[in-house]
């Protein structure tokens, strides 16, 4: 077990560059939207975000999301009369017939069948209702609020509804899945002879997109989620009740990347020197356990700040923590990432007077690299 040394001292290091505001986010026309950073989960704009609404197919997130982690892709389905000729957007299913799990994925996310919804319930729990239950169950673990299923396909129903919010943190944990966002990002596929086309036009139309869904009852309007990530940076969008929902999701993701990047802050290979009391070296080399990563404006410029001990008490491990490094912009903390030995430092056999000295009056030194 890695044993942590108190912080007992602060230190600061380098100044930080003004940052400026971001330009302001275009206008959209839906009835709520949001976008977010998928990593971070923060949130760049936001449109009456947190209303219960309609959802109509983006539901199938949900229903892929619980199909993939109760099923394996190989599992043979057979078709039964419950999920054959389903009313709504099909996949054509025919009773009798028996397609696999992945099949049936392709098909709930592509062409967005009602009917591989049904077919793909019943088979993962039994019944279409016991479904139904995994799925509240599934967004009450995510911590989904404000979002309720009635059923795995979307067509509307009391009690089905959810938020732009809580469809992004959906879809920003479901593209974490690889085999979900394999499908998702998949424009054309053929399934038992047949060739499926994905209703989402961003993946061929806008640069960098890789995902999710789209959705329509005349009820809920248009609704679609999307994904789209260019130079390591991936955004979420949502818009909900939104006759031009291709050109809003284009027009916020342009802001976005143009305003925005996911950028390294803090760098793990970067090493600092803390005085050691009674070790056989004199310092003891700490650096920070991970790369920092944060959610910048491209104009920001990181102030590092470190949180040290003014000596370490020798013997100590590679790897136990001592102290931690923030970075902070204008707009406030960053990231923080902990601060560990880079290297064993075992004590000395009889340490001496001066080494006693250094440990107690000495600085910690700051160094650039190894």
């Amino acid at each position: 077990m890695k044993r942590l040394i108190p912080a007992l001292a602060l230190a600061a290091a380098s100044l930080a560059m003004p940052a400026f505001a971001a330009a302001p986010a275009p206008d959209v026309g839906a009835g709520a939207a949001i976008l977010i950073h998928a990593e971070t989960r923060e949130p760049l704009f936001e449109l009456r975000a947190g209303e219960r609404m309609l959802i109509a197919s983006t539901t199938k997130i949900m229903t892929a999301l619980v199909a993939l982690e109760r099923c394996g892709l190989s599992e043979s389905v057979e078709i039964d009369s419950r999920s054959a000729g389903k009313e709504g957007s099909s996949m054509y299913l025919r009773e009798g017939e028996e397609y696999t799990v992945e099949e049936l994925l392709y098909g709930l996310m592509l062409a967005s069948g009602n009917d591989a919804a049904i077919a793909l319930a019943i088979h993962a729990a039994g019944s279409e209702a016991g479904f139904v239950r995994l799925m509240n169950e599934k967004a009450a673990e995510l911590g989904l609020e404000d979002t309720s299923f009635a059923n795995p396909h979307g067509l509307d129903a009391e009690g089905h509804y959810s938020t732009a919010r809580d469809m992004a943190v959906l879809a920003a944990y479901a593209m974490e899945n690889d085999v979900f966002a394999r499908i998702v990002s998949t424009r054309s596929a053929v399934v038992h002879g047949a060739e499926i086309s994905n209703h989402n036009r961003l993946l061929s139309e806008y640069p960098g997109c890789i995902g999710v869904k789209t959705g329509y009852t005349m009820a809920a309007g248009r609704t679609l989620v999307s994904c789209a990530e260019r130079d390591g940076t991936r955004f979420i969008c949502v818009t909900l009740s939104d006759r031009d929902d291709w050109a809003d999701h284009a027009a916020l993701y342009d802001w976005a990347f143009e305003n925005f990047e996911y950028r390294r802050v803090i760098d793990s290979q970067t090493v600092f020197r803390v005085p050691s009391a009674g070790g056989e070296e004199p310092y003891v080399e700490l650096r920070p356990a991970r790369d920092g990563m944060a959610l910048l404006r491209r104009t920001d410029e990181a102030e590092l700040k470190l949180e040290l001990p003014p000596f370490v008490f020798c013997p100590v491990y590679e790897g136990d923590a001592a102290g931690r490094i923030y970075a902070l912009t204008a707009r406030g903390e960053a990231c923080s990432v902990p601060l560990v030995c880079a290297r064993d430092a075992p004590a000395a056999e009889k340490p001496g007077l001066l080494e006693r000295l250094l440990g107690f009056l000495g600085r910690p030194i700051y160094l650039t690299g190894e």
